[in-house]
């Protein structure tokens, strides 16, 4: 087994999402942000926070839309990066050395085109040691066709998530995207059919034009919105969601700071991600992680097991 397999964590912000899935640190670093991590571990020791999760992994290489793919927005960037990413056996060859060596867990971000694709990579990863569980991604908005497809259909999710579950016996977390009528429903048929976890919200579909040249700033012409811009979205998500199952919430969304990660921890959040903000901070992962285990290390502080879902609203 690897180091982060065994590894167990007494600290004071530990967490365990079920399933296996323990944390040192409820902070977790968002798929699409840090690569695989090898350039990130340059820069941040990632060994102090909870886990990170990976670039997406598709059955087969994908080279991904095509530039220009990124854009700076106000309080945040839009991107329509369309899964770029090296394929499964590249991933197994190439990535999964590297993430073995890491004192920390990892989760596997998995899209795909179809129920069988997805069933075909989390088979294929089950056999690989130094992994942890898997995120799935059904809620990508910048591939036309596909994932975007399950993650908004009640039906489809239960009956993706159900196909999984057979498969796998390791943690497997739900990606939920907001551009839905009801991102609960969603989160429920989820949980209904096996998810030990909901991870949310994904970026939420915009759009931004230069007005001088009459276009969009983005080749694929819409993509996901991320940043600070959505963190009151986000909240409102992770909030409803949070009191309509029983299972775990991941809460993402605009997280820039200790500030934020607490107000995600009060909604309902059992562990957080960070997104956006590696691009400007590579080390925020890192000092968020400090800060919480510094807050909940005080004396007299609330537990964290009894912190987050604690927003008083009346």
């Amino acid at each position: 087994m690897s180091l982060h397999e065994t590894a167990k964590s007494t600290t004071s912000a530990a967490v365990s999402l079920g399933r296996g899935l323990n944390l040192k640190s409820p902070v977790l670093l968002a798929s699409g942000t840090i690569s695989y991590g090898e350039e990130l571990s340059q820069l941040c020791d990632i060994s102090r926070i909870g886990g990170l999760v990976t670039k997406a992994i598709s059955l087969e290489p994908r080279i991904g839309n095509p530039p220009q793919r990124i854009a700076e927005t106000p309080s945040g960037m839009i991107n329509a990066i369309g899964l770029a990413n090296v394929g499964l056996k590249r991933f197994i060859a190439e990535k999964v050395p590297f993430l073995r060596t890491l004192n920390t867990a990892v989760i596997v971000n998995i899209a795909g085109r179809s129920i069988d694709e997805y069933c075909e990579v989390v088979s294929t990863l089950d056999g690989v040691e130094g992994l942890n569980g898997y995120e799935i991604n059904l809620s990508c908005p910048n591939v036309k066709g596909e994932c975007m497809i399950m993650g908004v259909s009640r039906a489809a999710t239960f009956e993706i998530v159900s196909e999984l579950r057979k498969i796998t016996a390791r943690h497997l977390m739900i990606k939920l995207t907001p551009n839905v009528t009801s991102i609960s429903s969603i989160a429920l048929a989820a949980e209904e059919a096996g998810a030990d976890s909901v991870s949310l919200i994904n970026t939420v579909v915009g759009m931004a034009i230069n007005y001088k040249t009459r276009r969009p700033l983005l080749k694929n012409i819409t993509g996901g919105l991320s940043g600070p811009a959505i963190k009151p979205i986000a909240l409102a998500k992770v909030w409803e969601v949070y009191n309509s199952v029983t299972i775990p919430v991941v809460g993402m969304g605009g997280i820039a700071g200790f500030e934020d990660a607490m107000e995600f921890l009060l909604a309902g959040s059992q562990a957080i991600q960070i997104g956006t903000m590696n691009f400007v901070y590579p080390d925020i992962g890192e000092k968020v992680a400090t800060a919480i285990e510094e807050y909940f290390s005080a004396q007299g502080t609330t537990p964290l097991r009894e912190y987050y879902g604690s927003l008083v609203t009346g």
